[in-house]
């Protein structure tokens, strides 16, 4: 019989629409602007930065030395503890604890990158690297609130829908702060009496201006109600035991775990091969003799859309796929990009390729982050740890792009780009051998429920 004979047409079609209908909902908008809040800062301490410093003539090895600025990205699990149990200094008591954090770590964000815009690269190497570690402190915190606030924000029926329009949103900020940023320099630069240096600090400056929109949904957004029932459950205990308490449970909930530390290890490595590309992408296009204009154009236009795209696919995958057969997809395009920039080095100034190279890059690395991060959220299931035990983990995730891409610059100037990029690809190997092995032993068994 066919689905209009059974009537099974008519549930089909509402079920699309309720599922649609939920990214509408006033909750979920107010997360996917978060996320554009969280997804702004991480590019100006990072490849926004390098191409900055690459046109200031820093040398290769020490814009590889920069990547360590994103300690705080890998450290942040030490201080989430505190942001989760005690209060902002004065906003929290008007605005709820997660908001008033919010608001503390936006305020302090606009502050951060208004120095690091005052900054020169290369006449001061030191004081750029200490504002865009500050930057990147901020940052991290601002992360470890947004984390916690999604989580206790949505209902249970609407965590998928949030974690999607927060990794779409995420990516937009992100191409703001690069192809946005780098359009801004280039116009600044044109179009007004400013030098380059100049027109650096003035794009900088604008990208300060855009963390209001993180600040205004904050004051639009209500303090969820968990949040607010934890803060009265706790409000006869010291702060001091609020966190003592919250750091020991987070951190013996997940280490008493099986094989936890070779899932933390499978954490670290999985987006290693984006990282360690990522970190000279953009040094690279410009190596090649191709305008900050045009790199930022590709970015923009195709980019953007191979990220949206890519960020549904992904979404699509998890669906329909179990999550450790998910995390295999994902692992293995993301290796497999790597290769394009690899003929890019051979073919040189060829714009088309170029485009194609960063449409498969953005498309694979949306889709094994919207995967990445559902694996994370299965991870963090005790629902009084998780926004340390999220911290935890989107942290040990940074260590592949903090530490072990910090030496990418080193590699490239020995081996020359194209064996670089190649060597990116097979940097995804140690992942997929440690999916191998913890599928085999049974990891993902419970941590989600099986695909029909």
């Amino acid at each position: 019989m066919t689905p209009e004979a059974t009537g099974t047409v008519t549930p089909a079609r509402a079920s699309l629409a309720d599922t649609l209908a939920v990214y509408l909902k006033r909750r979920v908008l107010i997360v996917m602007f978060l996320g554009f809040s969280s997804g702004l800062p991480l590019a100006l301490s990072g490849s926004t930065l390098l191409v900055w410093m690459r046109e200031a003539g820093v040398d290769l090895g020490t814009i590889g030395l920069f990547a360590l600025v994103g300690t705080p990205y890998t450290i942040k699990f030490l201080w989430a503890p505190l942001v989760d149990a005690l209060d902002a200094p004065l906003l929290s008591r008007r605005f709820g604890r997660r908001r008033g954090w919010l608001l503390l770590s936006q305020f302090l964000l606009i502050a951060a990158i208004v120095l690091l815009g005052a900054c020169h690269p290369s006449s001061s190497p030191l004081i750029a690297a200490a504002a865009a570690l500050m930057v990147a402190t901020v940052s991290a915190t601002q992360d470890i609130v947004v984390d916690a606030f999604r989580v206790e924000s949505l209902e249970e029926s609407e965590q998928a829908a949030g974690m999607a329009s927060y990794v779409a949103a995420y990516r937009i900020g992100m191409l703001a702060s690069t192809a946005g940023a780098l359009f801004l320099v280039s116009g600044f630069e044109s179009y007004s009496a400013l030098d380059r240096h100049g027109a650096w600090s003035a794009g900088y400056f604008v990208m300060a201006a855009l963390v209001l929109v993180g600040v205004v949904t904050t004051l639009l957004a209500t303090e969820p109600e968990t949040s607010a029932a934890a803060e009265a459950a706790e409000g006869r205990k010291s702060g001091f035991w609020r966190v003592a308490e919250g750091a020991v449970g987070a951190f013996w909930d997940f280490l008493s775990r099986d094989m936890a530390l070779l899932a933390l290890a499978f954490v670290v490595l999985f987006k290693f091969t984006d990282a360690l590309a990522g970190v000279l992408t953009a040094p690279f296009v410009i190596d090649l003799g191709f305008s900050r204009n045009e790199y930022a154009a590709i970015i923009k236009g195709v980019g953007l859309a191979a990220t949206l795209i890519g960020g549904f696919a992904g979404g699509f995958v998890a669906r329909l796929y179990s999550l450790p057969a998910s995390l295999w997809i994902g692992g293995v395009l993301q290796a497999v990009s790597a290769l394009a920039f690899s003929w890019q080095a051979v073919v040189g100034l060829n714009a088309a390729w170029l485009t194609f190279a960063i449409v498969a890059e953005n498309f694979t690395s949306a889709i094994g982050t919207v995967i990445f991060v559902a694996y994370l959220s299965a991870l963090c299931r005790n629902p009084l740890h998780t926004a340390t035990q999220f911290a935890l983990l989107t942290a040990l995730a940074a260590v592949g792009r903090t530490y072990l891409s910090s030496a990418a610059g080193f590699v490239a100037t020995a081996t020359g780009w194209a064996p670089f990029f190649a060597i990116c690809a097979l940097a995804g190997l140690p992942s997929l051998a440690l999916l191998a092995f913890l599928q085999r032993r049974g990891h993902f068994d419970g941590l989600t429920p099986a695909k029909e």
